[in-house]
């Protein structure tokens, strides 16, 4: 039987699944590493610490499926950048990661400078911390030698994926793919190349840099001494777009929703670029064999986490798997409405005063209608981002692909398709990260001729809208009132 091996390298650790050809998880394996804070805003990681742990969580997989797999893929936490030797591999500072926001003067300076229409041009996204460019100009300024060592060809930068992959090939392979290039600012996504200008800007070599190459295909191949035998790396992905593929959203108008701590939207828009006028970003994802296309993306800023404040903060529930019960306990939020905007509101509004807002409380009020209210704060804020983006598109949404924690929620899934009025979609396994990963390098080795022959083996619960369509529809004007209210506060408060 033909498997491949997926390897989903996350912000807190990393999993390991072994797929078989039918689509059983036949092992899996999962490691955490260590988080550090050098400075407030700082995150950092051990490159070192995070190839030790892929290769323990990769190794148990393996040892459970008791395989050989014909392949494997790599999927990565995006936009985090390390720097390391190109002859011996050795890491030269630690790894920058996404949520690192010790670069947001120099953003804020950028943005003075009136570069942000060439950034948004070339790259589709907005200037920020979050993407790798400042990350990497920062390292070029404060590690010693490091600019010298960079122009002599002796040092080289790359996101996650490129690191492992330079390592699990002894460092034969530098290379990554187009839709972790597309997270960089570096990366012009219609020219399909690192861009000059933007290189000249963050002053990058483009020597430093890995070499891109689509999706699926030809990577290299993992040298037998770590994982036991020669393995093709034959599938790369940004973990969004990882999940995207995983889900089988490779046509326009397909799209999923991540529910974690935040919500993470992507709209497969095809060939066509859509151009936002809501603040979404346009980034690269993988068509039906891989191919770069172009997709929307949109971010719920406080999904879960609000279900972690009613637990961790207000101390009203001890489980979160405890709010499916309690929303079921009331017909609905007896006029309450939860604006959780604790880190202020993303898409469509980018409002980054607003704080939590909570309407509607009277002394009928109980724990039943907050969490419930929470629970469809959720639904109206992914209803938001993804009204805006089919809008900008010019797409219709079919159904809602979904994944991710709160997504084993039947009542929230229930919610969603009432609101949204088209299905919503979970899979049997909802780690599909590593399952778009494997789907990648099992495509790229001829595993599986297409995304369909990968799904056919995968079981899915459908949620269609229902009875309750009308109510949740009706609950939306409430949400509007709220959402309104919690702007009209920040906006009093900034003047």
């Amino acid at each position: 039987m033909s498997a491949v091996l997926g390897l989903d390298q996350g912000t807190t650790g990393t999993t390991a699944l072994v797929v078989a050809e039918d689509g059983r998880v036949l092992g899996r394996g999962y490691r955490e590493f260590t988080q550090h804070f050098p400075a407030p805003g700082e995150v950092e990681h051990d490159a070192e610490e995070i190839f030790r742990i892929t290769l323990a969580a990769a190794r148990e997989a393996l040892q459970r499926a008791q395989v050989v797999p014909a392949a494997l893929g790599i999927t990565n936490q995006r936009e985090t950048v390390c720097v390391w030797e190109r002859d011996t591999g050795r890491p030269l500072h630690r790894a920058i990661v996404w949520q690192d926001r010790r670069t947001a003067a120099r953003c804020q300076q950028l943005v003075k400078q009136r570069r942000a229409a060439l950034v948004r041009e070339r790259t589709g996204l907005v200037i920020d911390p979050y993407f790798s460019a400042t990350k990497i100009e920062w390292l070029l300024a404060n590690v010693p030698g490091l600019e010298q060592r960079v122009a002599s060809g002796d040092a080289v930068f790359g996101t996650i994926d490129a690191w492992l992959l330079f390592r699990l090939t002894n460092g034969k392979s530098f290379a990554t793919d187009h839709t972790n290039a597309s997270r960089t600012m570096l990366y012009n996504i219609a020219a399909r190349s690192w861009d000059d200008d933007l290189l000249r800007l963050f002053g990058v070599r483009r020597e430093a840099l890995p070499e891109v190459r689509r999706s699926n295909g030809s990577f290299g191949v993992c040298a037998s001494e770590h994982l036991g035998a020669e393995l093709p790396v034959a599938g790369i992905a940004g973990d969004q777009q990882a999940a995207l593929f995983g889900q089988g959203c490779v046509e326009p108008g397909q799209a999923k929703n991540t529910y974690g701590t935040g919500a993470f939207l992507l709209l497969n828009t095809g060939r066509e670029r859509a151009v936002s006028k809501h603040g979404l970003l346009t980034t690269l994802a993988c068509g039906a064999r891989g191919e770069p296309v172009y997709a929307l993306e949109g971010s719920v800023f406080i999904a879960g986490a609000a279900v972690q404040w009613l637990r961790d903060g207000l101390r009203i529930i001890r489980h979160a798997a405890e709010t499916e019960q309690l929303a079921r306990e009331v017909s609905d939020t007896g006029g309450l409405s939860f604006v959780p905007a604790f880190v202020g509101l993303g898409a469509p509004h980018w409002e980054p005063h607003a704080r939590g807002t909570i309407v509607g409380i009277t002394r009928g009020t109980t724990r039943a209608h907050l969490a419930r209210a929470a629970l469809e704060a959720m639904a109206f804020s992914t209803k938001d981002v993804l009204k805006a983006m089919t809008g900008d598109a010019k797409l219709q949404l079919h159904a809602l692909q979904v994944d991710g924690g709160a997504a084993a929620n039947d009542w929230l899934m229930q919610f969603q398709a009432d609101l949204l009025g088209v299905p919503v979609v979970r899979p049997d396994v909802v780690e599909t990260t590593a399952l778009g990963a494997a789907a990648l390098a099992g495509l790229g080795v001829g595993v599986w001729r297409s995304p369909q022959e990968f799904l056919a083996g995968r079981k899915f619960r459908r949620f269609l809208p229902g009875d309750g369509a009308p109510g949740a529809r009706a609950r939306e004007a409430e949400w509007r009132r709220a959402v309104e209210t919690a702007l009209h506060w920040a906006a009093a408060g900034s003047r």
